[in-house]
């Protein structure tokens, strides 16, 4: 499976398992129920997504600004900073209204959702390429024209 297609089935199954984690973490450090927990799920999951296509827009056209080519091990490390970053400073606020929590206690607790992401993105990477192959960037084969992979 290439292209589209991929990436379509990776976010659909990465937030929708994301959620469910989510939902039942939430709730377990807040005083919410998993329904309520759900909500601020779905809607970190959404900003994230935004977030997401936002920071990356925004970073390759500055990328394609820059006369050094390439991702260097710091240009990643920046690019992921930039991102964590920008989405920590849109969810505690979020979460300390949403779950009724102190900007401190909200921090803490997306401290702990990054660290489950780090390790959530690598087995379901792991996993997703081990189920539906790797993307054609990934075996050095050039995508079919007209698709994206």
């Amino acid at each position: 499976m290439q292209g589209i297609k991929r990436k379509l089935v990776y976010v659909s199954f990465y937030e929708l398992i994301a959620i469910a984690v989510t939902s039942i973490g939430l709730s377990a450090f807040s005083d919410h129920g998993v329904t309520h927990a759900s909500v601020a799920a779905v809607v970190s999951s959404a900003i994230a997504v935004g977030w997401n296509l936002l920071y990356n827009t925004l970073f390759e056209a500055w990328e394609r600004r820059q006369t050094r080519r390439g991702r260097s091990l710091a240009r990643r490390v920046a690019h992921a900073i930039g991102f964590e970053g920008g989405l920590v400073l849109m969810l505690v606020p979020y979460f300390a209204w949403w779950l009724d929590l102190s900007l401190w206690e909200a921090f803490v607790l997306d401290l702990g959702l990054i660290a489950f992401f780090l390790v959530y993105t690598f087995v379901f990477n792991l996993a997703f390429d081990r189920l539906f192959g790797l993307p054609a960037s990934a075996l050095g084969e050039s995508a079919p024209a007209g698709s994206s992979s």
